[in-house]
């Protein structure tokens, strides 16, 4: 498993800003042990609401709702939105949360089910019902996220690709700029990276 070289049918190319790559991999004892933690791992990554759970106390606190901000307690779909809760200072809309919406799912396996794989991509959206209508978010609505788990015989991953990373500077309100702007310089410093590496060895925790 190259996680250089994701699925262009979740992540899309790098133009402008910054990249990343965060996996972690398991292998089982049998591909009937992978097949088993594809599954659950699957499961952890559509279930939003639990990701903190499973990342640790040091974690943001993920939220899924509906396309109307209203709580959603299932798994994640297309159009969903995510409420994001970030330790540190509060988000562009001078609220409590950024967000970002589910912009894309994506399933496939091969033959014999020797291989799966499923991806979620999600992007900096407004707030629901915020005036006025700015990405409430310490990205651009040109940055992404997207999480993946694949399985290729006794292999299982968990793997998060950021894409086209830059601060969110056009917020009109009294110090959301520099606000995005600390939180971004956080993300460069690692930050970000720390969250992801939680995340993705909690998906594939046993």
């Amino acid at each position: 498993m190259n996680p250089a070289s994701p699925a262009p049918e979740i992540v899309p190319p790098q133009l402008d800003g910054v990249k990343t790559n965060t996996s972690y991999t398991v292998r089982t004892e049998h591909q009937k042990a992978a097949r088993e933690l594809y599954q659950t791992a699957r499961t952890r990554l559509l279930d939003v609401n639990h990701w903190k759970d499973i990342s640790g106390r040091q974690s943001a606190v993920f939220t899924l709702t509906d396309s109307d901000g209203h709580f959603a307690r299932r798994l994640a779909r297309e159009g969903d939105l995510i409420r994001i809760s970030i330790p540190g200072p509060a988000a562009a809309d001078g609220q409590e949360y950024d967000w970002v919406q589910v912009e894309r799912i994506f399933e496939a396996s091969g033959s014999h089910h020797k291989t799966a794989y499923i991806g979620m991509r999600v992007r900096p959206v407004k707030a629901p019902d915020k005036i006025p209508e700015e990405v409430s978010h310490f990205f651009t609505d040109d940055a992404t996220s997207s999480f993946v788990v694949e399985k290729r015989g006794k292999l299982v991953r968990a793997s998060v690709y950021g894409r086209n990373e830059q601060p969110n500077t056009t917020v009109t309100r009294l110090g959301a700029v520099a606000r995005n702007l600390l939180v971004w310089l956080g993300a460069l410093l690692g930050f970000s990276k720390m969250q992801w590496k939680s995340l993705v060895r909690g998906i594939l925790r046993d």
